[in-house]
């Protein structure tokens, strides 16, 4: 499996659907959720046929090395997104970014807009509403309390019913599966590292950035919003700002699904089709 050794010496996992996989064509780069990985985007794969498709793991977070926790930020894991980029040649890409990836896409916009091609946003903006963010820090850093797989689905469901109608046990199990790894004998534990609740606490402790900027160095470039018509992280409110704030942006709701969708939603996917084709 490809890894990629940053400027600082950590090691890096990502995975790339050139060559072996078959995707040869147009780079698309997929930015993962705070505490997730690459297997993010399994659900959405399947449907980039044609596309060069690179997945990364953050700094401690699936197959990448830890590191020094006030090093998981958004500004650093932009660098080492960057670092990827040159290490892969790529010149231009277009980023599928889900919550904290797309809060990267924002601040590449910022440092190396020549690199992008265009974003999607799976659920994020430049504001975050706060009963989404106690509901991320209720749990980051913390082992879950199921002992199986099947036992996450069930309570997985339980949890999200509200926000994800109608999603399918076998849905949840594998999900549970991407987020979080199998222990004999144990709970399930961590697929990324703890310490990432130290790096989120502390930042909580300084005055949160205007991210409009931001933003706005984004809708510069085409870029497409997918909003969860439940998500509790971004409002419709923020939607019809971000909007307002950039008319070329395209908006898509995606019914019966919270922060974030799984991407393989009929609504998800006719946004993220769309946007390939029109802007690669």
């Amino acid at each position: 499996m490809p890894d990629l050794t940053t400027s600082g010496g950590l090691r890096l996992h990502y995975r790339d659907s050139a060559g072996a996989e078959g995707g040869d064509g147009p780079p698309v780069l997929c930015l993962s959720g705070l505490t997730r990985n690459s297997a993010d985007f399994a659900f959405v794969l399947p449907f980039l046929a044609g596309y060069r498709v690179i997945r990364m793991d953050y700094r401690g977070r699936g197959l990448s090395e830890a590191a020094d926790p006030a090093t998981y930020t958004v500004a650093q894991e932009a660098q080492d997104a960057l670092e990827l980029l040159d290490h892969l040649g790529l010149e231009r890409v277009t980023i599928l970014g889900t919550s904290r990836g797309g809060l990267i896409a924002m601040a590449l916009a910022m440092a190396a807009p020549e690199r992008l091609q265009g974003a999607i946003l799976n659920d994020i903006g430049p504001e975050l509403s706060p009963g989404g963010l106690g509901r991320i820090m209720d749990y980051v850093g913390r082992r879950p309390k199921y002992r199986s797989y099947d036992e996450a689905a069930e309570g997985l469901a339980a949890l999200n019913a509200v926000q994800f109608p109608g999603v399918t046990l076998a849905r949840w199990r594998v999900h549970a599966e991407h987020v979080w790894r199998a222990v004999p004998g144990e709970r399930l534990a961590l697929r990324y590292d703890a310490g990432l609740r130290e790096a989120l606490a502390q930042a909580g402790v300084q005055p949160a950035p205007d991210l409009w900027p931001f933003f706005d160095a984004l809708a510069a470039l085409p870029l497409t919003v997918l909003h969860g018509a439940n998500s509790d992280l971004l409002s419709a409110d923020i939607v019809a700002r971000m909007q307002a704030r950039a008319p070329g942006m395209r908006a898509v709701t995606v019914p019966d699904r919270g922060h974030v969708p799984f991407l393989d939603e009929g609504a998800a996917l006719e946004g993220i089709l769309s946007h390939l084709k029109d802007h690669i």
